[in-house]
């Protein structure tokens, strides 16, 4: 990669012009654009302000903001002159005032929109001091190129670059951020005692090769393409995809190319001789949300199905809202409703008729066209089971026949349907006015991509009367040279790096357009962007470079002064602690307590609920029955997605219901996120299990040092270090307060200490019900520590 080094001084010496993209659209956006933006059919007195060619010599005289009819419309007393209109409830602020009248002072120099600029090498400044010297790993080349960039931005203000964080903490977050498991106590401390020059780096390279890591990253892509278990509308009654989210957790760990990973997606079914993981991934297709009631209108839910899908994929690939230009062209970006429906023509070819014809109130129910399928290490099994079962034959063999063919039973009855995407001739699909279903009075579409981005048929080299299909917008997506890779680079690098650092270099994730935020560094953005395209859309060698860079391996900092400067942490001066995610969270707390069950991939399984919480669910009526045995400690990515009646612990700590694209959880610190974190039965038994371990793992006495030891021992599984003096002392209370109270009550111990039938607690012989009960508490404290729930 080409790469221009100029001292880091001079760039911190120098003076930064405005941009049109950083600092004048996203005014311009918010308070003009919705009168004098794209949309031509509301545009006030045929003025365009998001072009040159339009503004200038209308509203912007370049060089002089005194003679431009912008400024004088902004300070014009007059509301039926001022701009924008009072009644609109938006003002120009002074600051902002002040930006427009720089920018046309300096010329009024317009951009072209950045998302749409293909992304190239960029300038690297050098910097300096990039190894902290702490002996655990300095940074890969190419990851050094991140830290210029983030420290090159750094140089233009006050703010200094974190130090690095603990090595407890690096191996804690990376742990966490590529897993979703803590790091044991073992390891950290083996990683501290580590003083190869590459020992972090190893340990990078061991996770990202985990299996782990796939479940930990398919958590993110299963929100992005809104996966659930159920339909979503009327009765959100199931439909059968699970197996569409194993191929997911298996095309990661395999790090199938980000742009092959989509293309079997969108378009699985249209490749030669799709194989069965193509046929499941072709389910992505079918995983919006639909109805089955027995008097819906074909027509309109034709049209909410297409415009379900237009959502989707502009979406997750583009960061873009055409959702927006359903009913009118795009007010803010230069999306027409024209390219909203010839976007949704792509998908003509999907059979959606089943839904129509076959709608039934049962439960379970078929969303033909569906496929029986096993796990792809149950498929390899099946396979040498068949070639052992012929052998035996031949050989008229144990017994063996016996005993193979009951293997082979066993597995076979393991099958699973789904859904997945057969394409039929496309039906007629019409621009519908005002997107109303019932007005056929619109021209038939043909499938297109937008119009301002290229012609589809010229990109597939298709002649004139050929249609384009799923498969060709798919390739037109990643094509780097003809078609808008550039853009889905930098949407998924933009993604990539608000995982790992918490905030998106343009932080709104699921938005690249108008309203959206610009990167607050460009360079950094584009960087990565090139890294993805250049590595052949390599997923993991894009997550290697960010967590092994000096910018991720720095500590959280929250100082005040720092949040006033860089509240968001935009310029990453530090690392961003959070909480971890839903699933994370019960990942970790059943890891603690030596309950997960660590096997990969499966049917949706059913976790611990309230009673009586679906008793709203009708057509037909649902009664929830938990899971038994290992399947209630599986992985938070297999839990049953119910779209309507999410799981309350899920809801509380913000996990979505996946009815549209999520592309950015909220994260917020709420006294239901503790009330259901301290009272979900999967969470009080992780603790009596956590308490169990930690009596085992001591000396069964009840002394100050042995009460010490074990408190010890249960925040060195939490959070992975010994408590400190008032940790010791508030748990060590906690302890003893609680031993007298289920003393003097032995029925609420008895009740306390009662697990379903299935549940087994390991406890010591030599432990009475009141010691057991109390350690329990203790654990269960331990266990809602904010630092047992954060990611450093």
């Amino acid at each position: 990669m080409l790469s221009v080094l100029v001292p880091l001084g001079a760039i911190a010496a120098a003076e930064r012009p405005l941009s049109f993209n950083r600092d004048v659209r996203p005014i311009l956006s918010d308070k003009c654009f919705f009168c004098h933006g794209p949309e031509e059919s509301h545009r006030a007195a045929d003025l365009r302000l998001d072009q040159s060619e339009a503004a200038y010599g209308v509203a912007i005289e370049p060089g002089s903001a005194d003679a431009s009819e912008l400024i004088a419309r902004i300070l014009d007393p007059d509301p039926d002159v001022q701009m924008p209109p009072p009644e609109t409830g938006k003002r120009v602020t002074e600051a902002e005032l002040e930006i427009l009248r720089r920018w046309i002072d300096q010329g009024a120099e317009y951009e072209a929109y950045w998302a749409y600029v293909q992304p190239g090498p960029v300038a690297v400044p050098e910097a300096a001091a990039l190894e902290s010297g702490d002996g655990a790993g300095g940074v890969e080349p190419d990851a050094g190129v991140i830290d210029s960039l983030v420290r090159a931005e750094l140089a233009r203000g006050p703010l200094q670059p974190a130090p690095r964080a603990t090595r407890r903490d690096q191996l804690r977050r990376l742990h966490l951020d590529l897993t979703g498991l803590p790091p044991s106590y073992d390891q950290i401390a083996a990683f501290v005692a580590d003083d190869r020059p590459d020992a972090y780096e190893r340990r990078v390279n061991a996770l990202l090769a985990s299996p782990a890591f796939g479940e930990q990253f398919a958590e993110y892509w299963l929100d992005l393409v809104r996966f659930a278990d159920t339909v979503g509308y009327h009765g959100d009654q199931i439909h059968n995809i699970a197996p569409y989210r194993d191929y997911v957790i298996d095309a990661i760990n395999d790090n199938l190319p980000l742009d092959r990973f989509s293309r079997e997606q969108l378009a699985g079914d249209l490749l030669e001789n799709p194989t069965i993981e193509q046929q499941i991934a072709s389910g992505y297709n079918r995983l919006l949300q639909t109805t089955h009631e027995g008097g819906l209108q074909p027509k309109e839910y034709l049209a909410i199905y297409a415009a379900d899908r237009v959502r989707n994929v502009s979406a997750v690939w583009m960061a873009a809202t055409m959702g927006c230009a359903q009913c009118h062209d795009h007010k803010y970006d230069p999306y027409t409703s024209k390219d909203f429906y010839s976007l949704a023509a792509f998908f003509a070819d999907i059979d959606e008729e089943k839904h129509f014809k076959n709608g039934t109130n049962a439960l379970p129910t078929r969303r033909e066209p569906e496929i029986d399928v096993l796990g792809r290490t149950d498929r390899l099994r099946l396979a040498e089971l068949d070639a052992a079962i012929e052998s035996a034959e031949a050989g008229k063999d144990s017994d063996q026949l016996k005993s193979l063919q009951k293997e082979r039973d066993a597995i076979v009855a393991r099958k699973q349907r789904t859904m997945v995407t057969r394409a039929i001739p496309p039906r007629t699909v019409r621009f519908l006015p005002r997107g109303n279903w019932l007005d056929e009075s619109g021209d038939v579409m043909q499938p297109a991509v937008p119009e301002f981005l290229g012609q589809i048929g010229e990109f597939a080299g298709l002649p004139d009367e050929a249609r384009a299909t799923r498969l060709d917008l798919a390739n037109w997506l990643f094509d780097v040279e003809r078609g808008i890779g550039g853009l889905t680079a930098r949407v998924f690098a933009n993604r990539l790096w608000y995982l790992y650092s918490g905030r998106g270099i343009s932080p709104t994730l699921g938005d690249f357009g108008g309203q959206g935020r610009p990167p607050t560094n460009p360079d950094l953005l584009d960087h990565l962007a090139v890294v993805l395209m250049e590595s052949g859309w390599d997923l993991k060698a894009t997550v290697r470079q960010i967590v092994t860079s000096e910018t991720y391996r720095q500590a959280v900092v929250m100082r005040e002064s720092r949040r006033k400067l860089d509240p968001y942490n935009d310029l990453a001066a530090s690392q961003s602690g959070h909480r971890l995610p839903a699933e994370t969270v019960r990942d970790a707390v059943l890891d603690m307590a030596g309950l997960l069950d660590h096997q990969v991939g499966g049917r949706s399984v059913r976790p611990y609920q309230p009673s009586g919480y679906y008793r709203h669910l009708n057509f037909p009526g649902r009664i929830y029955t938990p899971d038994r045995g290992r399947m209630l400690w599986r992985r938070g990515v297999y839990t049953h997605w119910q779209r309507q009646f999410l799981h309350p612990t899920l809801k509380a700590l913000d996990a979505p219901s996946r009815e549209e694209c999520t592309a950015e959880r909220p994260r917020s610190n709420t006294p239901l996120e503790a009330l259901a974190l301290l009272n979900d039965p999967t969470f009080v038994i992780a603790a009596k299990a956590l308490a169990a371990r930690v009596l085992r793992e001591s000396d069964q006495t009840s002394s100050p040092a042995v009460i010490e030891t074990r408190i010890n021992t249960a925040t060195r599984i939490a959070i992975g270090r010994d408590a400190n003096q008032a940790e010791r002392v508030a748990l060590a209370g906690l302890l003893e307060s609680e031993i007298k109270r289920f003393e003097k009550d032995p029925a609420a111990c008895d009740a306390f200490l009662e697990t379903p039938r299935d549940v087994s607690i390991a406890w010591p012989a030599e432990t009475s019900a009141a010691e057991r009960a109390a350690w329990s508490s203790v654990a269960r404290a331990v266990l809602n520590l904010h630092e047992t729930l954060y990611r450093p």
